[in-house]
């Protein structure tokens, strides 16, 4: 999907021409037609556009031909899993580009404009935008991950399964997700804003003509360097509750099942007690008392009284 954006008088507007100074054009798992039709008009490389595009890209910056590739990852959802996927994002003198491989909730923001003071002109304050989106994102996913794995946990204190100790495994290798892709975030950003206070373009090489940084800007990257610092730590903390949190219920669904076996045990061997005895007064021989009238009553409650013993001595020894 290939859409052109454009702010005009405050709003948002789609436009159909592609190149327009001050425009945004949004690739969404775009075809191979779509990624010609812009290489060809705008003279992109061909990499830039395709590097996005592979769900394993790590973030980073590149520079080529005049025009700078951003690449960080952004958070998802599919079907209650949480992951990450990149996100490219392209600087031209004249506009600006990203590319994803789905329809991602962080540009959703901009495109539904509830985002205050978005403007796709102003291409630096965008790109810092969508850092600070991505980073919010973040604290809200690892904030839901929290919840779900409180909610698995107390479903955990009786369970003797294994259903909720992969749930909880799930959450955990989201977690090493966010950290893995919040760190490598953290490096872009930071060589954005070194590459800014050092006043050299050196590492970006077009930087100062193509990513022009106000002080105002400055202070936003800032904030999102923070924001994406409390995004690494409360993962990393939520990493470790839910390693050891795993670690000791892992314990205690086997603490359960063993529980569970020692009361079979105990109730088999209760059982076994009134069996044996009535199995031996069922032997085809001569038995005492077989002639008794008082042998089928008496043979009950021997049985009842031998099982009310060992009843107690079970009770007594903690084993039932």
């Amino acid at each position: 999907m290939l859409k052109v954006y454009k702010s005009v008088d405050e709003t948002l507007t789609e436009i159909d021409v592609l190149g327009e100074k001050g425009s945004w054009i949004n690739l969404v798992n775009p075809t191979r037609d779509e990624i010609q039709q812009v290489i060809g008009q705008l003279g992109l490389p061909a990499d830039f556009l395709e590097y996005p595009l592979d769900e394993e890209e790590t973030s980073r910056i590149e520079v080529e031909e005049g025009c700078v590739l951003i690449i960080i990852r952004v958070p998802v959802i599919r079907d209650n899993v949480y992951d990450t996927i990149p996100l490219g994002i392209i600087f031209t003198e004249n506009i600006m580009i990203t590319v994803c491989l789905e329809d991602i909730a962080v540009l959703n923001e901009f495109v539904s404009c509830r985002t205050k003071g978005f403007y796709t002109f102003k291409k630096t304050r965008f790109l810092l935008q969508i850092f600070f989106k991505t980073a919010l994102y973040y604290l809200r996913y690892l904030r839901q991950i929290d919840k779900k794995s409180e909610e698995t946990q107390q479903r955990l204190h009786r369970s003797t399964k294994n259903e909720e100790l992969i749930k909880l495994l799930g959450l955990e290798k989201s977690l090493v997700y966010f950290t893995t892709s919040l760190k490598a975030n953290e490096i872009v950003m930071e060589k954005l804003l070194k590459s800014h206070l050092a006043k050299d373009p050196e590492p970006l090489e077009v930087n100062d003509r193509l990513i022009k940084m106000y002080e105002e800007d400055e202070d936003l990257l800032e904030d999102v360097i923070t924001e994406n610092k409390q995004a690494i730590e409360m993962s990393d903390i939520y990493a470790q509750i839910l390693s050891s949190t795993m670690d000791a219920y892992a314990s205690v669904i086997s603490n359960n099942l063993n529980m569970v076996m020692k009361f079979l045990t105990s109730v088999t061997i209760l059982l076994m007690i009134p069996t044996m005895v009535f199995s031996l007064y069922g032997m085809n021989v001569d038995l005492p008392f077989q002639r008794s009238a008082a042998a089928f009553p008496g043979i009950v409650t021997l049985s009842f009284v031998l099982s009310m013993v060992i009843l107690l001595v079970f009770r007594k020894r903690n084993m039932l």
